[in-house]
């Protein structure tokens, strides 16, 4: 998952990929103010929403948002009420998957994602795949 902002215009950008490799690709386009760290958690609360619908177990997050992982999972403290609704907010679907996790990748190990989120920072909201 990622988001993106660009000029008063974000979005995010969602792939899961199954254990076999099939790709189910979720665009974006928020129609309100979002920081760069908005865009990132609506991407990542989006994305755990779509994969409960898809009956997900088992799932791993990868985000290049070192920022929100380590709020979700704890590991730093949210910053003022916006911040601590929106982890609240992706905490709850987390729980709901028996086994999951969430955790940091480098920007260029989440290529796609990031591809897809600024193109959904431009564009009207889409489904792909």
């Amino acid at each position: 998952m990622d988001g993106a902002v660009n000029n008063n215009e974000s979005g995010a950008r969602v792939v899961l990929i199954t254990p076999e490799g099939h790709r189910l690709m979720s665009a974006i386009h928020f129609k309100f103010y979002a920081t760069n760290n908005d865009a990132e958690y609506e991407a990542l609360i989006n994305g755990l929403k779509l994969a409960l619908e898809v009956g997900a177990v088992n799932l791993i997050v990868q985000s290049d948002s070192e920022l929100v992982v380590n709020q979700v999972n704890r590991g730093f403290q949210s910053r003022g009420p916006r911040t601590e609704l929106y982890m609240r907010c992706a905490q709850r679907p987390l729980k709901k998957i028996s086994n999951a996790r969430l955790e940091s990748v480098l920007r260029e190990e989440n290529s796609n994602a990031d591809a897809l989120a600024k193109m959904g920072s431009q564009m009207d909201s889409v489904q792909l795949g």
